[in-house]
């Protein structure tokens, strides 16, 4: 005898717990003029470029899989500055999404947005796309040293954006601040970062400038902090903003209780995403790999995923490892054992002993219970410790 079985569709809401996580990230190449220290994919372009661009990105999101077994938990849309485009176009792009994959009722949505570049009717269509999270790009509420990183903005415009934002109904905001900037003191490092503060935005991402080739700062004779400002300005900034209710969640990331950015710590515990976009980068079923930097080639071929990738390099089980401990690393909470024994099926101490033992003697990693993390001398020096676990 036969028996039939009766398969019970089931709506992706049924199967929430079963989907694996993936994450999104859309790249906006455009801004109103690069500033001076950055060499990041981005510059300036006219209204009908901007259309072409965003025309291929639609074209790439038809063109991939749909992903059924996969949940969508965030999306950030990064650039460049995407909040220079007409919303219509980010708030469409955001509805295909939405159409395409399955996205978690409660997913983060982020966007990068800088001052001057937002009015009230803008942020109200981020809103009704679902829009739940801004990423202010302030660096500094001085006007004399937004004057010398070459900034197109001012402390009060600033301020405007930002209180527009949260009269609007944004909840969740990020504020970007730089340390290290030309001819900054301790004291002025201080102020901007207890300035920042007092406003109470949710997250302050705070990192120091690094100068890079091939952009006006690479070129020129820069007058810098000496490396002891440098050191007490990164030391005292989580003492600064504990005072204000944030906690050090990660090397430069500092959050108030339950605002941490979940898109950032998902790179960092390795959780797969998809790029989308000029140049955007993909972690995806153990494979690394990113799309064209050309905005040519991007625009003529992103209906074929397969012919604006490049640089695709398939994980060995020593790269995944690596990568679990050096990314992981960057968390304040460090790494678990038992998470990297249960990925791997191994321990973390058969493959890493020697480095562990020496990190841990010489006080550049720490371990409570199940975890390994960063000593407060450890993050100073971080990238010679990770760069140990590299097999």
């Amino acid at each position: 005898m036969i028996h039939q079985v009766v398969v019970e569709r089931k709506e992706p809401w049924m199967e929430n717990e079963v989907k694996k996580p993936l994450e999104l990230y859309i790249h906006i190449p455009f801004c109103v003029k690069k500033c001076d220290y950055c060499d990041f994919l981005s510059g300036p372009a006219g209204k009908e470029r901007q259309q072409e661009y965003f025309q291929a990105l639609e074209r790439e999101i038809a063109a991939v899989p749909d992903f059924s077994d996969r949940e969508i938990t965030t999306v950030f849309i990064g650039g460049g500055t995407p909040s220079v485009p007409d919303p219509s176009l980010v708030g469409e792009m955001l509805d295909q999404i939405r159409n395409k994959f399955f996205v978690a009722p409660d997913a983060e949505i982020t966007i990068e947005a800088n001052p001057g570049t937002l009015y009230k009717e803008k942020l109200q269509i981020y809103l009704e796309h679902g829009i739940n999270r801004l990423s202010l790009g302030l660096q500094s509420p001085q006007n004399r040293e937004l004057k010398i990183l070459g900034r197109i903005h001012t402390w009060e415009e600033f301020q405007e954006s930002f209180f527009m934002a949260r009269d609007a109904g944004f909840s969740n905001i990020n504020i970007d601040l730089m340390s290290a900037i030309p001819e900054q003191t301790y004291a002025d490092w201080e102020k901007n970062l207890r300035t920042v503060a007092g406003l109470s935005p949710e997250h302050i991402s705070a990192y120091s400038l690094i100068i890079e080739e091939g952009t006006p700062f690479g070129e020129r004779k820069l007058k810098l902090p000496d490396e002891d400002t440098e050191y007490r300005m990164y030391e005292n900034t989580a003492g600064i903003l504990e005072e204000y209710g944030f906690h050090q969640y990660e090397i430069s990331n500092y959050a108030k209780g339950g605002r941490e950015c979940r898109h950032n710590k998902g790179y960092w515990q390795r959780i797969d995403y998809l790029g989308l976009g000029l140049g955007a980068s993909s972690l995806l079923d153990h494979m690394r790999f990113s799309n064209t930097a050309d905005m040519k080639e991007y625009i003529g071929n992103s209906a074929f995923p397969d012919k604006i990738r490049q640089n695709m390099e398939s994980l060995t089980e020593a790269d995944e490892m690596a990568e679990f401990m050096f990314l992981g690393l960057r968390m304040t909470e460090g790494v678990s054992m038992e998470a990297f024994a249960e990925y791997f099926g191994k321990n973390m101490e058969n493959v890493y002993g020697e480095v562990l033992k020496k990190h841990l003697e010489i006080g550049m990693l720490e371990q409570k219970g199940d975890r390994i993390y960063l000593s407060r001398k450890g993050i100073h020096v971080s990238n010679g410790v990770m760069a140990d676990f590299l097999l």
